[in-house]
């Protein structure tokens, strides 16, 4: 049996709530938001794996992590993605980070998937994916440019599927990788 794989980071369920009501004002607006318990940092998308595989990922990644000291990521603000001209989601985007480069670039090595280095890494949380036909036909689009500073401590790495069931989509934790 093959499941959809996700590297991610985590988020505490403060911040998850706390990301959840800046979003309140703009729930009448054409967008599938995120459920408040799958908020996290996507790493990779690792595609469509065996379970005999995952195991092996989850090995690969614990190892690769294991060295890696804990850091902090710093977010800044709320915005449309990939751009006001062709919106795609709500997003919360983070100041570039060197320690998030280090760390994926490690991930991707052990995964031997790396193909070459990044200059930055600038982090995002996923808010809700924009409905474009609906999207399209709003008569006042927002504008989305609003602060939301805040930090997430980076202590683990979680591997996680998408299961489907009972017509929801939830995340389920496979594994958590811990930072040295």
């Amino acid at each position: 049996m093959k499941r959809k794989i996700y590297i991610t980071i985590n988020l505490a369920s403060q911040i998850r709530r706390r990301l959840i009501k800046s979003c309140e004002k703009w729930r009448d607006l054409p967008v599938k938001w995120t459920k408040e318990e799958n908020l996290n940092i996507s790493l990779f998308f690792l595609g469509y794996i065996d379970n005999d595989v995952v195991a092996d990922a989850c090995q690969k990644v614990r190892e690769a992590v294991s060295e890696i000291e804990l850091f902090d990521l710093e977010f800044e603000k709320i915005i449309l993605a990939p751009d006001v001209e062709n919106p795609q989601e709500f997003r919360v985007i983070g100041k570039s980070s060197e320690k998030l480069r280090i760390l994926c670039e490690a991930i991707e090595k052990e995964l031997e998937i790396f193909v070459a280095s990044k200059k930055v890494f600038s982090p995002h949380i996923t808010l809700g994916k924009i409905r474009k036909e609906k999207w399209e036909e709003l008569k006042n689009v927002p504008e989305v440019n609003e602060k939301a500073s805040f930090a997430v401590g980076v202590e683990a790495v979680d591997i996680m599927a998408s299961h489907f069931g009972e017509g929801k989509n939830n995340f389920v934790l496979i594994e958590s990788c811990p930072l040295k």
